[in-house]
């Protein structure tokens, strides 16, 4: 069935629903049934520089969190917040391994101490060894880091479902894109999808895996995988709709890469080397292509960065001068 079968149908679906007040429609025996008084998810985002998102979602159980913020400060503020909601938290779950995102885990456990923390197998494993050394450079940029992270107390098989607070939420796992691994959250009952940073909405991302190309394969998959996704509600920026997203981060990678091939191309002054004038001009492009578009990073030089990455791993790919992504 094509993309707009699969939403016409919905679409007819969801009337039947509404029509049909007395009978309880749902996708399948496993899921809870949609309506139209659905509560959105709340969220919380810190102060700029480097604003990151937790959300709530209304269960049949309490409240169930996605992600935790960067530090306890950042977390006990959020906490305040969702505590006026008068519901219980009963499940806490996590996108990746990214220090904005788990920095405030234990301020939440402290918080609601009988909500267990759920994360994939491969974010568990990448936030235990932390081979690129993320949580130290936390530590050293952020006084307010926590010195011992808390780590997830229920692990899921990558790509398996869950069943939390009476929710049935699908998740899907990727792997060498904005971070090393990442999980995504979908609740098809409304077609919401918590994607953590795979999409981020007029924010300036960070690039610093050097890992474009696999981003943008990843996205391709990401809009395969979840067709009916409506609304996404990014780790960065407000929610939106989950397809204009996806596109505009798509374009952003795909012009970041366009405009820094050419510094580390044959004809680049100092070859793969991107010379301080190179850099002036993608940055000046950027922010004129991109204004206002704060960093998701409090890192003062995070678009130089992203810049010698991106660099570096074009001159890894070789230089073919058309982009294989």
């Amino acid at each position: 069935m094509n993309r707009g079968l699969r939403r016409l149908t919905a679409a007819g679906s969801a009337l039947v629903c509404a029509l049909a007040s007395t009978v309880a429609c749902s996708n399948d025996d496993t899921s809870e049934a949609p309506g139209a008084g659905a509560v959105r998810p709340g969220r919380f985002a810190s102060a700029d520089p480097g604003s990151v998102n937790t959300y709530w979602i209304k269960a049949p159980e309490g409240l169930v969190l996605v992600d935790t913020l960067r530090t306890p400060a950042d977390a006990r503020k959020a906490v305040a917040r969702i505590r006026k909601t008068g519901e219980p938290v009963v499940a806490i779950l996590l996108t990746h391994s990214h220090p904005d995102h788990v920095g405030g885990a234990g301020a939440f456990h402290q918080a609601f101490p009988h909500a267990p923390i759920h994360a994939s197998r491969a974010t568990d494993k990448v936030m235990r060894e932390d081979r690129r050394g993320f949580y130290p450079l936390a530590r050293s940029a952020h006084p307010g880091f926590p010195a011992e992270l808390v780590h997830a107390d229920r692990i899921f098989e990558d790509g398996a479902p869950l069943r939390v607070g009476g929710l049935r939420v699908e998740t899907a796992q990727f792997a060498a894109g904005e971070s090393d691994t990442a999980t995504v959250y979908y609740r098809p009952a409304t077609a919401d999808l918590f994607s953590g940073d795979l999409a981020g909405r007029e924010v300036t991302p960070a690039l610093i895996e050097g890992n474009t190309c696999g981003w943008l394969r990843i996205l391709t998959r990401l809009e395969s995988r979840f067709p009916d996704a409506r609304t996404m509600y990014p780790g960065h920026g407000v929610p939106g709709p989950a397809a204009a997203l996806i596109d505009e981060q798509r374009r952003y990678l795909q012009r970041f890469r366009g405009l820094v091939r050419p510094a580390v191309g044959p004809d680049s002054p100092e070859g793969a080397t991107v010379t301080p004038g190179e850099q002036k001009s993608i940055t000046a492009e950027l922010e004129r292509a991109y204004p206002d578009h704060p960093p998701v990073a409090d890192l003062p030089n995070l678009v130089r960065e992203n810049i010698r990455a991106v660099g570096r791993e074009l001159t890894a790919e070789g230089a073919a001068r058309h982009d294989r992504c």
